[in-house]
């Protein structure tokens, strides 16, 4: 054995003396080696992750997002929401739901003593805007000098029509609406679901001009009525063209 042994020891080159060969060592040192100069290559080609807005990374973006969401809309603003009319945002909140953050416009309707959540995200979908501009208030008091427009066909109909365009949220929609369900002295009494057409429209004009007008809405419908006294003269309504009695009969039916 020790013969053996020796004979191994003198099979290096030169005549050294080397112990016996471990082929398996030397290839796994170079492998390792290998894989750390790969590693260290590759990780300093690799670019830098990117990181989400939510990681707080692009904090510039998600302050553009939210005023892009506000669409210019400001707390102490009043504005107009279609389903209730004139309102004035008193604050912006942020609410967390299902580990999301939301954003929201508080809105108090003084009048109606009602507070209302909306998300700055859907003021688009609702309809939310701003207070009309002074032409505009404008165009709408001039339509209330106009001939009424009533179309022949029942009541039921038209009341569904007025309540859409009172729920528009459009000024001078609203204003077609009080001209065309308004009543003088000379003409039969409104029903009763005309009247609350003609004053649920007759509120909404006056809240949003008072607030663009800055005065008050006994002014504002003082204003109202007398652009509608400059209309032309109306007297009785042939049974015809739909009358208010039209109304009551589609109200008991």
């Amino acid at each position: 054995m020790a013969g053996k042994s020796r004979q191994k020891a003198k099979k290096g080159p030169s005549g050294t003396s080397r112990g016996p060969k471990n082929p398996a060592a030397p290839r796994r040192a170079s492998h390792a080696s290998r894989g750390n100069v790969r590693g260290g290559a590759s990780a300093a080609k690799m670019p830098v992750p990117r990181k989400g807005a939510g990681e707080g990374v692009l904090p510039g973006m998600s302050a553009n997002k939210k005023t892009t969401q506000r669409q210019g809309f400001k707390t102490n603003e009043f504005i107009v929401y279609p389903a209730h009319g004139v309102g004035q945002i008193m604050a912006i909140e942020e609410q967390e739901i299902a580990g999301a953050k939301l954003e929201l416009f508080v809105i108090n309707f003084i009048k109606d003593k009602m507070t209302l959540r909306v998300p700055t995200a859907k003021i688009v979908s609702v309809g939310m805007r701003k207070l009309a501009e002074p032409p505009l208030v404008k165009k709408a008091l001039e339509t209330l000098k106009g001939r009424a427009r009533i179309k022949r066909t029942m009541w039921s109909r038209r009341a569904q029509e007025y309540e859409a365009k009172i729920n528009s949220g459009d000024i001078v929609a609203i204003a077609e609406v009080v001209r065309d369900l308004y009543r003088s002295e000379s003409q039969p009494e409104q029903s009763y679901s005309e009247r609350q057409l003609y004053e649920a429209a007759l509120d909404r004009l006056s809240r949003e001009i008072a607030a663009v007008q800055k005065i008050t809405e006994t002014e504002a419908v003082k204003e109202i009525e007398g652009a509608l006294a400059k209309g032309p003269r109306r007297g009785p309504k042939p049974a015809e063209e739909g009358s208010s009695e039209e109304g009551v009969e589609d109200e008991a039916a």
